[in-house]
């Protein structure tokens, strides 16, 4: 760090230059992302990813497929809307509800649009929404609409919750500095991060799908991480500048505050590459994303920070507006004294109150967000919500199987195979039908089946009804469940049907396939994720501490926190509190708020036991140690907390469901981190284990008490 500290105070006009040039780029590049982004991100290479490409590919089956839905329309109506959307040339084929009556049902009707592979689907649906524009009860819905609303909405999610966070951010920084010019340093960083980082993703997307959540994490991250490091950093300046010249300070503060910058940033890093484990886009494209951006906040923060700060030189402290007053050290030693006077009572007082916030724990119920990750007022949401409650699509669900057998299935034996598989299948309670050859042609048996093939007209009747259930050596046989594509009842069953023996290889997918894969990886993988971020957080702080406690507290500590997280973000959510409509938690939240969180939450931890460690390195005294050190941290601790608070919280008041559940959850796990636990247990249990905390086995050194107590 010596090296770089002279290198940037040394060349800090070059550094400005470089970074000048690079977000220039950048930023063009960033203008380009919301468009390159597609999908949810709950996608994962499995079986249901393989069938479904072998439907496209082998049985003619759409790529993508989109509703137009009618509500209370004459036929006329539905009639010249559908020549409408036919001359626009788009779809592959239309299925009108004028010519299927399974898609009219009393005054709800809707008609499906069948996409090949090659279509741009958002062009499609602003092509389509145009074409049907102002016809009153008609409306798009379907998967590609709801997605590029999703995506719209982000948008402008990210714009209000910006609108909202960064004025207090603000607000915050000129409490902490006095002066505007040192407020806006870190919200300057934060900006440049950000767009540095959307323009990299930019280049990302030419090998890889992007999620549409993309638009806010990167933002939610990146701004409280990098105005978090810039507050860490002018804070040592400014106590360094009273002391040196300028080059000195930056220097002293590059290598002190730049060493803490980097080791939080490890921390984080953990959290978020450990979701590189689960093989779910979302958890990908978050991972990407959030180590891109910390990697920059971090650049941005040990060289294009300090090269602004020798270019300011004394004018950081220009047009100063609040006096920060010395008081409030004193104010935090008082505090620090009261908590080491009454650790036990303190540390129950805490418990009993992360124990009431766990309690709901239990009844949280996950789920894949679907289109309830809108708002309501969306068109899209409005109109699947319609359809499914005329048709009762939820009730149901269709699970495609192909079957592969290398003699065929044109022969006797084959044929027995078909309807072996339908007979086991309709024997299943759960099932509802089965299409195959011998259900769609109603010919009941083998033997008769055979017979039928004798006769040349029958032939050319039946011909067309093979092509549809057999290609070459493959079966397509969809089955029909009385069950909810979403219901855990439904993923058991594919999981059961996907082990049973019937005689031929086969895969299976559908919704409920597709279910059970996403939750089977996330639930298989979650224990190496956290084996990853715990093992690593335990060596990472037992080697920065030398001891064997301080590692184990702030691990226990955490795990606490956020469990206590997790309840009240059921308690809010799922209860329907606060004006927020009673919904299920998205499956995302827990891995992503607690990969996130528990990198944050170290970047506090390590910042407290750090100083309280160099205070008792001078004296071998604990408590007095532990008093030095959260008097001197409380400030900028609790700054830095709020104004992590204020940006990710901000998102509660955005529209996307999941977005605002991430938002919420990590507003909540700082707020409780840099109260009860920073404030309270922390140095309470540090009073309670005295010279223990210092512990490690085989050690010799400083640390090593005369007598431990």
């Amino acid at each position: 760090m010596t090296g770089l500290s002279k290198i940037v105070t040394r060349h800090y006009k070059v550094i400005l230059g470089i970074w000048l040039l690079l977000f220039a780029v950048l930023a063009v590049l960033a203008i380009r992302l919301p468009g390159l982004l597609e999908g949810d991100g709950f996608s994962t290479d499995g079986e249901h990813a393989e069938v479904m490409d072998e439907l496209t590919k082998t049985f003619d089956f759409p790529a993508e497929s989109l509703f137009v839905v009618f509500d209370q329309t004459s036929n006329s109506t539905i009639e010249e809307t559908l020549q409408e959307i036919e001359q626009l040339d788009l779809a592959e084929s239309i299925s009108s509800p004028l010519e299927d009556n399974s898609l009219f049902k009393d005054d709800v009707a809707y008609a499906m649009l069948h996409f090949d592979s090659d279509t741009d689907m958002s062009i499609v649906v602003d092509d389509i929404r145009e074409a049907i524009d102002g016809e009153q009860g008609v409306t798009l819905t379907g998967g590609a609409a709801i997605n590029k609303d999703i995506n719209s909405a982000s948008q402008k999610d990210l714009a209000s919750a910006e609108a909202i966070g960064l004025p207090i951010a603000i607000v915050i920084l000129l409490l902490a500095f006095g002066s505007v010019v040192a407020a806006f340093i870190p919200l300057a960083i934060g900006i440049v991060t950000v767009v540095s980082a959307f323009g990299v993703m930019t280049l990302f997307s030419g090998s890889m799908d992007l999620s549409i959540f993309v638009m806010n994490i990167i933002p939610m991250l990146g701004l409280a991480l990098s105005i978090d490091f810039a507050l860490l950093f002018i804070n040592r300046y400014k106590e360094e500048i009273a002391k040196h010249s300028i080059a000195e300070s930056i220097q002293t503060t590059i290598q002190t505050a730049g060493r803490s910058i980097i080791f939080s940033a490890i921390c984080v890093f953990i959290g978020l590459g450990a979701m590189l484990v689960m093989q779910v886009e979302i958890f990908q494209n978050i991972a990407l994303g959030g180590m891109l951006v910390v990697t920059i906040a971090v650049l941005a923060s040990i060289t294009l920070l300090p090269a602004l700060l020798m270019l300011l030189k004394n004018r950081i402290n220009k047009w100063t507006i609040i006096r920060v007053k010395p008081g409030a050290t004193t104010r935090w030693r008082n505090f620090a004294s009261f908590v080491m006077k009454r650790p036990v009572t303190l540390i129950l007082v805490a418990l009993i109150v992360l124990g009431i916030g766990i309690i709901p724990v239990k009844n949280m119920e996950l789920t894949i967000p679907q289109v309830d990750s809108l708002p309501e007022s969306y068109d899209s949401r409005q109109a699947y919500e319609l359809m499914d409650q005329a048709f009762s699509l939820g009730k149901q669900s269709t699970v495609y199987m192909i079957a592969e057998r290398s003699d065929g299935w044109d022969n006797t034996a084959g044929l027995d195979d078909i309807k072996n598989i339908e007979d086991k299948l309709l024997a299943d309670n759960d099932v509802l039908s089965v299409d195959t050859i011998f259900t769609a042609s109603e010919i009941p048996t083998v033997e008769q089946w055979e017979q039928s093939l004798m006769v040349p007209e029958v032939v050319a009747q039946l011909t067309p009804l093979i092509d549809t259930f057999i290609q070459n050596n493959k079966l397509l046989v969809p089955v029909t469940l009385n069950l909810n594509g979403s219901s855990d009842e439904a993923q058991n069953w594919v999981r059961e049907w996907s082990e049973k023996d019937l005689g031929v290889d086969f895969k299976l997918g559908g919704q409920p396939k597709f279910n059970q894969e996403i939750f089977d990886e996330i639930f298989d993988k979650v224990g190496w994720l956290l084996a990853i971020i715990l093992g690593s957080t335990f060596i990472i702080l037992m080697f920065a501490f030398r001891s064997i406690l301080i590692p184990l507290k702030a691990i226990m500590m955490n795990i606490i926190g956020l469990a206590s997280t997790f309840g009240i973000l059921v308690y809010i959510f799922q209860y329907g509190h606060f004006g927020i409509e009673e919904t299920t938690i998205a499956l995302i939240i827990p891995v992503i708020v607690f990969s996130l969180v528990f990198g944050l939450s170290m970047d506090y931890e390590v910042f407290l036991i750090s100083r309280i460690q160099e205070e008792y390195l001078k004296h071998q005294n604990n408590t007095l140690a532990t008093v030095d050190g959260l008097t001197s941290t409380s400030k900028v601790i609790t700054s830095a907390a709020l104004i992590m608070i204020v940006i990710t919280g901000a998102f509660a008041f955005t529209d996307v469901m999941p977005v605002k559940q991430i938002g919420v959850g990590i507003a909540i796990a700082v707020a409780i981190d840099a109260s009860i636990i920073r404030l309270l247990l922390v140095p309470s249990l540090m009073k309670l284990f005295g010279k223990w905390n210092w512990w490690l086995p085989f050690r010799k050194g400083p640390y090593k008490a005369k007598k431990l107590h």
